[in-house]
Order: structure tokens, then C-alpha cells, then sequence
């Protein structure tokens, strides 16, 4: 029974990636947008480690799990994003079994993590706002350090669970992925066999690396919420909640559409719903993070002031 699942395995040794539209016009006009969006996500994440390396008033916890978080977008959109452009320009589509597997792998690893650190600066910011005397003890830069590295840990041995799980399966065709990635749901579908089981385990998984972290982010903000109420100062109040709700923004914009993706029942598979789902926790909260947690943020503007003020000066 192994050697027939060897057998079957190896008898898909690639797969076709069939991507969106198939009308060269409308193909042309979203490689123009998606190269663009590609372009200003790098450059808008390179940004805010840079200050954040450069500016030594950034070097608290807070932005230390920022620049995690910018260099795991610029990884997590460079796993689909260039594939993609590729293949929307180029007519051969295909991607090798092996190299499937990997850029599954390696999504994974980097959307777990991206999961895990939304709440490790939910917590931050409580930590922050509700405990602001024991503030430098809770977070100290070991413990931050600690906190990264479990979130990394966690998530390889998360991924590795996931691809292992779906790639062990026999695929012996079709091979025409309805995807512009190999992601696990649209992988599934090419099985040569019951995916019943994987979608009990997607499930558990899904909650496990999903929802226990949405649902701490939750907890946080409920707390945050409630001792921002207790500030006398109007002004101070509404800076606050438009902080909070910013970040509340972008945790939403990932978690709703990975719930949904990696959550539901087999059943609901919609290959075309599913591309636009994987659009926005996979490219446009990359492309919104910079945006939401830094470039509206007083101490970033003024550490890339302070930057270019010594760049002249040096001159």
C-alpha cells in the first residue's frame, strides 16, 4: 500500500496554475495593478525597518514586533505575488510537485507567524495602555525575543502539519490548480482520494492558529477599550480609539477572509471567491500594514524627518 502511494503521488510530477482571467487585455491590466501593489508593499515595509533600525527612539517593543511583522509581509506577498506576475505574462503555468509543496510550506510558515504577532502587539498595546509601570518589566527585550521565537516556532511546526498532510495524498490528475498559488483548499481538490480527514483537520488547525489568536486580540482591545473610557481628556480618548481602531482594521482584513478560507466546509469550495479571499490576507494586508501601524504614526514621521535631515547634512 506504500508503494501505491508512491506511485501515486509521483504520477502528478507538476501542476498547472491556472491563475485569473484568461483574456490577454484583462491579464495585462492586472499585472499592470498587482506589479504596482508589489512594488509599493516592498517599499513601503523596507521603509519602516529601515527607520526602525536607523532611529534609536524606535527601539521598543512595539517596533521591534513591527519590523518582524513588515519583513514577514515583505516574505509572506514575495512567496505568491512575482509567480503570479509571471505566470499572467507567460503561457506555460506550471509549477513542479516539489516546488508546490515548498511555496505551500513557506506560505504557511509566514501566515501563521503573521497570525501569532497580530496578537503578540495586541498584547503589547494592553501591556502598554493598562499596565504602562510594569510596562518595561513585561517586555523586556528577552521576553520579546522569546515571544518571537515561539511564534516561529509554532508556526513551522504549524505549516508542517498542513503540507504534509495534503501533499501525502495520492494526485493522479487532473492537475489544474484554480488558484494563482498552491494553497491547501485548492490542492485538496486535485486528491485522489477522501479529503474528509483534512477537513477535520484544516478545521482544528484553523482554530488553533485562527481563532485562539483573534479571540486574544479581542480580549485585549475589550480591555484597552475599557481603560481608554477612563481617560479625562477628550482629545487624549479619541486619539486612542483611532489608534486602536486602525489596528482593529487590518487584524479584520486578514482574519475574516482566512477564517473563511481555511474554516469552512469542503463543501463551500468556490475557486473564484477563494482567489479574491486569498487577495486580501495575503496581498493587501501586506500592502495596508505600513500604512495603518506606521505611516500614520508621529514617531515614524519624525524618525524618517530625522533621517533625511542627516542625509542633507552629511551632503
Amino acid at each position: 500500500m506504500q508503494s501505491l502511494g508512491k506511485e501515486n503521488r509521483s504520477s502528478v510530477s507538476e501542476f498547472i496554475l491556472l491563475g485569473f482571467s484568461r483574456e490577454s487585455q484583462v491579464r495585462i491590466a492586472l499585472f499592470s495593478f498587482f506589479l504596482l501593489l508589489y512594488i509599493i508593499t516592498l517599499l513601503g515595509n523596507g521603509l519602516i525597518v529601515t527607520l526602525i533600525h536607523l532611529d534609536s527612539h524606535l527601539h521598543t517593543p512595539m517596533y521591534f514586533f513591527l519590523s518582524v511583522l513588515s519583513l514577514v509581509d515583505v516574505s509572506y506577498v514575495t512567496t505568491t505575488t512575482p509567480q503570479m506576475l509571471v505566470n499572467m505574462v507567460c503561457p506555460k503555468n506550471t509549477i513542479s510537485w516539489g516546488a508546490c509543496a515548498a511555496q505551500m510550506f513557506i506560505f504557511l510558515v509566514l501566515g501563521i507567524a503573521e497570525c501569532i504577532l497580530y496578537a503578540i502587539m495586541a498584547y503589547d498595546r494592553y501591556v502598554a495602555i493598562c499596565f504602562p509601570l510594569r510596562y518595561s518589566l513585561l517586555m523586556s527585550r528577552p521576553i520579546c525575543i522569546k515571544m518571537v521565537t515561539g511564534c516561529w516556532c509554532v508556526s513551522v511546526a504549524g505549516a508542517l502539519i498542513y503540507t504534509v498532510f495534503t501533499m501525502q495524498l495520492p494526485y493522479c490528475g487532473p492537475n489544474k490548480i484554480n488558484h494563482f498559488f498552491c494553497e491547501v483548499p485548492a490542492v485538496l481538490k486535485l486528491a485522489c482520494a477522501d479529503t474528509s480527514f483534512n477537513d477535520r483537520l484544516d478545521f482544528i488547525l484553523g482554530f488553533i492558529f485562527l481563532l485562539v489568536p483573534f479571540s486574544l486580540i479581542l480580549a485585549s482591545y475589550i480591555r484597552i477599550f475599557a481603560s481608554i473610557l477612563r481617560i479625562h481628556s477628550t482629545q487624549g480618548r479619541l486619539k486612542s480609539f483611532s489608534t486602536c481602531a486602525s489596528h482593529i482594521t487590518v487584524v479584520t482584513v486578514f482574519y475574516g477572509p482566512a477564517t473563511i478560507m481555511y474554516m469552512r466546509p469542503g463543501s463551500w469550495y468556490d475557486p473564484e471567491r477563494d482567489k479574491k479571499l486569498a487577495l486580501f490576507y495575503n496581498v493587501l494586508s501586506a500592502f495596508l500594514n505600513p500604512i495603518i501601524y506606521s505611516l500614520r504614526n508621529k514617531d515614524v514621521k519624525r524618525a524618517f524627518r530625522n533621517v533625511l535631515g542627516h542625509r542633507r547634512t552629511a551632503q
